[in-house]
């Protein structure tokens, strides 16, 4: 791979990783492989975690009392996990390079105790939360709900493991596994590693690629004026939920970072009826991710989003065609590396370490759907009160309809102050989603 250089000549951030794990993985390159830029930032991000303990990423269903046969779950779990890479071994660092050791699967099916007087909801989410840095990359969770005739199952996956791709992969193996009662294998196969490495090592080509001068200009000039933020994580959240019904049109994206805008600078107080001060107007971290594997990738289990940012002023816009124009350009430059485009924003004289004010997703559902166990479909829930890595998330679904959540730093941010930026957000939604006249 040609190494790409930046703005200043010096070599990419990409390709000085991949300098530095050739050196540690020269030895040993069936043992060690290479990370993707998402996945490297989990593992420095969790460095810097009190605890040392990963991100994970959650779905949760419900299922009649008595669906969940632990046993033959933890059976298919395993066989899922024997199968792939990323969830096989641990990621690590060598020689302050990261990298994944390559071992068994990494796999744990386990009842969690409700207390007395407690939920399902209640039990999982303090599960989540007491999940060990050195804990399996995938584990599968049940609670039975005391008031309800129901029992509770978290899938839960190291978010290094795992993108949006990744999770409907491994939802489909389940249900496929869990249905034939799977044996457990050893651990992946050489073809399974080699795909591994073939789809990061396209993915670190294609971030090399894209962190080119050109790259370096744009994101400069987009993100030139954001500033420094007290945006840090939320250990204690609220969430609110809407369903916005009927067709949504077909370029929903921009909709929502507009709507989201409106919802963050209300949130922050930095627009809207609830903003006052000098940094009324200024543009808002919005951070969404993007992206996948490159063309022709195996479909190989890890993270190979990206990190986009939105610099977010006040909204509604009244000219949502530009809104979308820029976005479109930033999907040019999508690859890029989000540590070169902090790079870039602060060359350009941004005051900006890189902290987001706030995340937006957007989930098609129709790529993933309900988890059935023995032919019992799963009813997918959410669950509130989950940490959250900044101050404000929005998650958007889009199957039949539109499920909207908006969650928030309940230490940080009143309730009404939060239901207040959920308001404008919707009406913002509904405004831009309402059919032409």
């Amino acid at each position: 791979m040609h190494a790409s250089s930046t703005a200043t000549g010096a070599p990419s951030i990409t390709a000085a990783y991949l300098a530095r794990y050739r050196a540690v993985a020269a030895d040993a390159p069936q043992a060690l492989l290479p990370l993707t830029g998402a996945q490297r930032r989990f593992l420095i991000t969790r460095r810097l975690t009190p605890g040392g303990r990963p991100e994970i990423v959650p779905v949760f269903f419900a299922y009649p009392r008595g669906t969940v046969d632990l046993r033959r779950l933890q059976r298919a779990a395993t066989a899922v996990a024997a199968r792939h890479p990323a969830l096989c071994g641990a990621f690590a660092n060598v020689r302050a390079t990261p990298v994944l050791r390559v071992g068994g699967p990494s796999a744990e099916a386990a009842r969690v105790a409700v207390a007395p007087g407690g939920s399902a909801r209640e039990a999982l989410r303090q599960a989540l939360l007491d999940c060990p840095a050195d804990g399996p990359a995938l584990r599968l969770l049940v609670a039975e709900e005391p008031d309800f005739d129901e029992e509770l199952l978290a899938v839960a996956l190291d978010h290094a493991a795992c993108d949006e791709q990744s999770l409907g992969i491994v939802t489909a193996e389940l249900e496929d596994a869990y249905a034939a009662d799977a044996q457990p294998g050893s651990g992946p196969d050489e073809a399974a590693v080699a795909d591994y490495r073939e789809a990061v090592e396209r993915q670190l080509a294609a971030e090399d690629a894209a962190s080119t001068p050109a790259a370096h200009a744009h994101w400069g000039e987009r993100l030139g004026g954001l500033t420094t933020t007290e945006a840090g994580a939320a250990h204690s959240t609220g969430m609110l939920t809407e369903r916005v019904p009927g067709a949504v049109r077909g370029s929903v994206f921009p909709v929502l970072l507009d709507a989201v805008a409106v919802a963050a600078h209300r949130l922050h107080g930095t627009g809207g009826p609830l903003g006052t001060g000098p940094d009324r107007s200024r543009p808002l971290a919005l951070g969404y991710p993007w992206g996948g594997r490159p063309p022709g990738a195996p479909a190989a289990l890890g993270c190979f989003i990206n990190t986009l940012v939105h610099p977010a002023l006040p909204g509604p816009t009244r000219d949502l065609d530009a809104l979308a124009d820029n976005w479109w350009d930033d999907l040019d430059h999508a690859d890029t590396p989000f540590d070169e485009v902090v790079r870039a924003a602060r060359a350009a004289g941004a005051g900006w370490s890189g902290a987001m004010d706030g995340l937006l997703t957007l989930e098609d559902l129709h790529r993933r759907p309900p988890l059935a166990l023995a032919g019992v479909p799963g009813r997918e829930i959410h669950l509130a009160g989950r940490p959250l890595p900044v101050p404000l998330a929005v998650s958007a679904s889009h199957g039949d309809d539109l499920l909207v959540r908006l969650a928030w730093d309940r230490e940080r941010f009143p309730d009404a102050t939060a239901e207040a930026a959920f308001e404008g957000l919707l009406v913002a939604l509904r405004h831009h989603l309402r059919p032409a006249a």
